[in-house]
């Protein structure tokens, strides 16, 4: 059995991870009693432990990662959410092909899970047509083998945030709500005038920022 999670679908900087977890049934009882539970419920130190635990007790783990300009093209040709929900649902299915398994959970992106699953079905070959595949509001916090794959993606998506640090800088978590994350992208529009690769073009905060940058100008 399987379960698919994802990690870092709403932040401005940085990719979005997509992680599978294929175990045997008889061993996913065992995630709870090592701690596992949804990855946003444990310390940064934790899903450290639990990832190389999870590691070791996982018969596969499967990633796929969606850079800034994958996102920003399906998400610019407008439907923001349904292009989006579709792209997951396409990298999803991926994991799920490269896993293989007999059955398999996933937390689902789309505000209607079912549609979501028969997303997911569409992708898939031939061979893994009769896979019977859960989707779910939650899966996260409901099924241990979907927190397993939620810890993956996190920690995945944590490395890739940690080398970008130390090629920028500390640009604080990525999502628009942290201001240190604000306040550098701020900064570095107006010395570079431009956004480095790593940044969501698509996301709505950009264009705030360009609007005040652009007041900013006509009253200087």
């Amino acid at each position: 059995m399987a379960g698919v999670d994802d990690a870092g679908r709403g932040p401005i900087i940085g990719p979005l991870v997509i992680a599978g977890v294929l175990m045997d049934e008889e061993k996913v009882g065992g995630l709870v009693s090592i701690g596992v539970k949804d990855s946003k419920l444990l310390t940064p130190e934790s899903r450290s432990y639990l990832a190389q635990k999870i590691q070791t007790v996982a018969s596969k783990v499967s990633y796929v990662e969606l850079t800034p300009a994958q996102i920003d093209e399906v998400v610019m040709k407008g439907r923001r959410l349904q292009k989006l929900n579709l792209l997951e649902a396409k990298s999803m299915a991926k994991v799920i092909a490269d896993l293989k398994p007999n059955a398999v959970w996933v937390d689902a992106s789309d505000v209607k899970p079912e549609r979501y699953a028969r997303q997911i079905l569409d992708e898939l070959p031939a061979s893994l047509k009769r896979t019977v595949l859960v989707s779910e509001h939650k899966a996260d916090k409901k099924y241990p083998i979907v927190s397993a794959a939620s810890i993956m993606a996190k920690v995945r998506r944590d490395a890739v945030i940690s080398e970008l640090w130390k090629e920028y800088g500390n640009f604080g978590s990525g999502y628009v709500t942290d201001p240190v994350t604000v306040r550098f992208l701020k900064e570095w529009r107006r010395a570079h005038n431009y956004y480095p690769p790593m940044v969501r073009r698509s996301w709505k905060t950009l264009k705030d920022i360009e609007a005040n940058l652009n007041q900013t100008r006509l009253t200087e």
